[in-house]
């Protein structure tokens, strides 16, 4: 029988690469909307901590293991912004809540910035149980540079703006099976399979 964990977020860019990395270990991803689980409230200013919180919040709600990731851009020009504010980085900022708002009011922020250096950082959190006392925590980085003109129609977030020097290209051109192979989000991966391999 295959195993279920609830993926606490509705966002179907992340459900599709956690699924397929996933789906080997004979495990299904259920996001929590279809399980009639709210969002979480997110006010921490760390990743873990939000991620943490969003994690504890779905299985509380569905009874099942929860995997929880909070993700973002930090910009080093820009202080570590958007960090754990990058879904909405632009909506705080008086623009409408998009990718596109965001990546646009990105471009502006680094109009005038030689520094164009940029990391995607992303925290996994995985508990067996709401009150789970040892959650597996794992991050991954994935550094890049951020450029004015959008490349690419794969991805989501700022990945058309995200460049790879050392591979000449911006995330958006990736392959999604290469982009799962390298990404912030598939570093933090691997270790989480590691470590959930070691556990059964």
């Amino acid at each position: 029988m295959r195993k279920q964990i609830v993926l606490a977020s509705n966002n179907a860019g992340k459900l599709r690469e956690f699924s397929a990395m996933f789906a080997p270990l004979g495990i299904d991803m259920v996001p929590q909307a279809q399980l009639g689980v709210s969002e979480a409230e997110e006010p921490f200013p760390t990743f873990v901590e939000n991620a943490l919180a969003k994690a504890r919040h779905a299985s509380l709600h569905t009874g099942l293991p929860a995997l929880a990731d909070d993700s973002g851009l930090t910009v080093e020009a820009l202080k570590g912004q958007p960090g754990v504010y990058s879904a909405r980085y632009a909506a705080m900022n008086g623009f409408e809540k998009s990718d596109a708002a965001n990546n646009q009011f990105l471009v502006q922020q680094l109009a005038e910035q030689v520094d164009r250096r940029a990391r995607y950082v992303a925290v996994l959190v995985y508990v067996r149980a709401h009150d789970d006392p040892c959650p597996i925590i794992c991050e991954g980085f994935w550094q890049g540079e951020i450029v004015a003109e959008p490349r690419g129609e794969g991805g989501f977030g700022y990945d058309p703006h995200f460049y790879l020097p050392d591979l000449g290209c911006t995330a958006a051109e990736l392959s999604s099976e290469r982009k799962n192979a390298l990404s912030h989000r598939a570093q933090a991966l691997q270790q989480l399979l590691a470590r959930l391999s070691a556990e059964h």
